[in-house]
Parts: structure tokens; C-alpha cells; sequence
């Protein structure tokens, strides 16, 4: 028999007062007198176990908000942008004037079905991370494939800058030799300015400490050297150390994957140049403060 049984049937059928039968059965009075009055409104259904849900929620979304949200979530994947909840709760806020936090927004996309588990990852806390406080402090510049649509393969070379994340420069190449990577980055000097700092692998077009002999020197490394500015290069197999030109290259390439692929190096030229005003102009970065896009967090310092 059940404690509300046997606490209702002390006060009803062998008349005990509430507050003795509160005492024998270790609970307060006034739980006992609710039940009592339960069971005299509604009989034997007062001994059902009652949902803990509440009777109003306040602060659940609107059916418009919900569908906002999986229609940002479709749209944003769709273009091949980012389409996290942070991402989401950024264009809810601004958009839309609607404060939703991204927990809420992840809480809701799984209930849809949005979101495919995935295995535990090492926590960014653990790692060791670096980061410019001032734009042309350091930039970063690494090259990555891309596939056009004959097969072949092109290679887009990237410059950018470390504390903001700008998108200094971005451009299609069939290869990426030294002097392609000279050219970019003189190009790049003229228009921002020159860096203190840059930041690279060790591919031979960057840096030539690995190569075979000894006093070489890349056409970078000549042309830092002689304007004062310091080379700085990853640890071999610590991909980490560039870890922003990195993502940034995944992010690049989640975009084109969206899109029917380039003809050629000038239509992949063309692309390109569509990402990089998105990306620097109206995509809010989630690692910037406040997720203001690059081109403001560079121009405001």
C-alpha cells in the first residue's frame, strides 16, 4: 500500500487528526491536508502520480521562433556556412531583435532531428593557444586543394590576419611556388601594410630552415629579413600552431562544397573573391568578442 494510501485512510477512515498523522509518517501537515482534499475532489485518481511539468511556460518560444530557427539551421547549412547555435542565437539577435540562448537553439534542433551526434573532441581548454592582440601583429598563411570541375586540382593560397581573422588575401593558383608566395604577400603589404610578424609550416616555400645544405633562404624569408619583419614557424607534426589559417581553410572549403564546382582557375577566382567579402563582411566569426565580423574587429583597433 502506498504512503498516500495509508495517510489518507488514517485521517478518513480512522479520523487521526493532520498533524498526528503528518508526525507518524514523517511528513509535513500541509502535504497531508492537500492530499486529503484531493482525495475528498477527485476519489481514488488523487492516488495517481501527478506530471511535474508546469502548467505554463513563460519562456518558451513562439511556433514562429521554432521555425525561424530550423529555417536559419537548413539555410545557413545549405550555403555552406556555419550553422551552429551560436551562429544561429547571433542571426536571432540581430535579424529578428529575438534573445535566444544557444542552449535553447541546440535543444530544439535535436528535437528536430538537426543534429548528428559526434564523438567527444579534445576540450579547446586544453589547448595551448596564442593569439595576436593587435591586427598586422602576426599573419598567418598556409595553401590548401581544391578540385575543379575537370578533375583537376588547383591550390588556393591564404594570408590572414592573426587577431582578427581577417581574409588579407585569398587566390587560386594550378601551383604554389616560392615566388607565387612572394608576389601574395607583397601584394598584401601594399594594401594593408606591412605585419610585424608572420606565421607558417615549414613548406619549402615558406621556409628553407629544413631543406638540404645549409645557408638558404627562401624568396619569404629574404624579402622578411630585409624589411625587419620576424618569421615565425610551426614545430614539426603541431598542425595547431596554425590552427587559424587552418579553419579557415575548412570554412572556405565547406562554402565551395555547397556550390556546383569551378570551371576553371578563373571562375575559381570569381568564387573566391564572393567568399571573401562574406567572410570578412557580413559572417559573424564565433571566436571574435561579441561575434563582430573580422573587417570590424580589424578596423576597430
Amino acid at each position: 500500500m502506498s504512503r498516500a494510501r495509508l495517510v489518507i485512510t488514517a485521517v478518513v477512515v480512522e479520523g487521526r487528526s493532520l498533524s498526528d498523522v503528518a508526525r507518524s509518517y514523517g511528513v509535513s501537515k500541509s502535504w497531508v491536508s492537500k492530499l486529503v482534499a484531493r482525495y475528498r475532489l477527485e476519489g481514488e485518481a488523487a492516488f495517481e502520480p501527478r506530471s511535474r511539468r508546469p502548467r505554463t511556460s513563460p519562456n518558451r518560444l513562439t511556433d514562429e521562433h521554432i521555425a525561424a530557427i530550423i529555417a536559419l539551421r537548413k539555410r545557413l547549412t545549405r550555403q555552406g556556412l556555419d550553422a551552429g547555435p551560436d551562429t544561429i542565437a547571433w542571426h536571432l539577435l540581430n535579424k529578428r531583435g529575438v534573445k535566444v540562448s544557444s542552449a535553447t537553439i541546440s535543444r530544439y534542433l535535436r528535437a528536430a532531428g538537426l543534429v548528428t551526434p559526434q564523438p567527444r573532441k579534445r576540450p579547446r581548454s586544453s589547448y595551448v593557444r596564442f593569439e595576436a592582440s593587435m591586427p598586422n601583429e602576426t599573419w598567418q598563411s598556409d595553401f590548401t586543394y581544391v578540385r575543379l570541375a575537370d578533375g583537376s586540382d588547383a591550390k588556393v593560397l591564404s594570408w590572414l590576419d592573426d587577431c582578427s581573422r581577417l581574409a588579407l588575401s585569398v587566390t587560386a593558383h594550378r601551383e604554389v611556388p616560392a615566388l607565387i608566395v612572394l608576389a601574395t604577400f607583397r601584394r598584401t603589404v601594399a594594401r594593408y601594410g606591412a605585419p610585424a610578424s608572420t606565421l607558417t609550416d615549414n613548406g619549402l616555400v615558406y621556409t628553407a630552415r629544413f631543406a638540404t645544405g645549409k645557408g638558404g633562404r627562401t624568396a619569404l624569408e629574404n624579402e622578411l629579413r630585409a624589411l625587419g619583419i620576424s618569421q615565425k614557424n610551426s614545430r614539426p607534426n603541431h598542425p595547431t600552431t596554425c590552427g587559424k589559417v587552418e579553419r579557415f581553410q575548412q570554412t572556405l572549403k565547406q562554402w565551395l562544397a555547397a556550390r556546383p564546382p569551378a570551371a576553371d582557375l578563373e571562375a575559381l577566382q570569381t568564387l573566391l573573391d564572393t567568399f571573401r567579402s562574406a567572410y570578412n563582411r557580413q559572417r559573424p566569426h564565433r571566436s571574435l568578442p561579441g561575434r563582430t565580423t573580422p573587417q570590424s574587429r580589424y578596423d576597430s583597433l
